[in-house]
């Protein structure tokens, strides 16, 4: 392997797949069609299994200790760095933490998400980290269904009722301003801006359902450097309380 990616790139990536995994499970029994319960439980899956990998990754740099909430001599693992590390330790970007609070939401989320991570895929594809590489190349297609299954989505409801319509606008418009630090290259650099890529696949999306791209203002940021909003913190205690309570257990 040649060109090791530092950990806090990583653990970006890792944290925006995990954060996203996590939100998308709370539509199982709750989606709109039974058919999209499973749907959204395999796209959960598929950023679970991608969260894990670079995590692992990550957890092969970092020596004991690294984690303060970890015993001090014990190594580092992937569930230490999904189970025992606080919000402020993590560096998902601001936009996957937001609560899933309407499905038009869950979908105008995937489809940014998704167009992002195909882009960077891409990216990480021809880099000079093989592992990487090799990691991207397997999320590569993952990605691009991801994208795919959200795009239909979004057209559906957005060139469907008048009410599907306003909802679907009102969370593009909700959730655009924070679509800028999804995008922004990771701290120390590494991989380019992105947003002119991700537009020309979100752009003709919004365009053919219908929908009103949203004007460029207001660009709230901090997550990459783990300033969050108080939702990670409600989601990463509920996702952490078993692990947390019960310290060391096995299946």
């Amino acid at each position: 392997m040649s060109g090791s990616t530092p950990v806090d790139q990583l653990l970006c990536w890792a944290d925006d797949a995990l954060i996203t995994a996590q939100r998308l499970t709370w539509w199982c029994t709750r989606a709109p069609e039974l058919e999209e319960d499973v749907a959204l439980a395999n796209v959960a899956l598929d950023q679970l299994g991608v969260a894990r990998l670079l995590l692992t990754y990550a957890a092969e740099q970092l020596p004991p200790g690294a984690v303060p909430a970890a015993p001090a001599d014990a190594p580092i693992t992937e569930d230490t760095l999904a189970y025992l590390r606080t919000d402020q330790e993590f560096h998902n970007c601001l936009l996957v933490e937001l609560p899933d609070d309407d499905f038009a939401v869950a979908i105008g989320k995937l489809l940014f998400v998704a167009a992002y991570q195909s882009q960077l895929h891409a990216v990480l594809r021809s880099g000079p980290d093989s592992r990487l590489a090799a990691i991207a190349g397997k999320a590569a297609k993952e990605s691009a269904y991801h994208f795919d299954h959200a795009r239909i989505w979004t057209l559906r409801l957005g060139d469907g009722t008048e009410e599907s319509h306003r909802r679907m606008q009102r969370a593009v418009d909700q959730l655009w301003p924070y679509t800028h630090e999804l995008v922004a290259p990771p701290p120390g650099g590494g991989v380019a801006d992105l947003r002119e890529s991700w537009l020309g696949m979100v752009g003709p999306v919004l365009d053919e359902a219908t929908l009103r791209r949203p004007d460029d203002g207001w660009r709230p940021d901090g997550g990459r450097h783990g300033r969050h909003t108080e939702h990670l913190s409600y989601l990463l205690a509920e996702m952490q309380v078993v692990h947390r309570a019960h310290p060391g257990a096995r299946w």
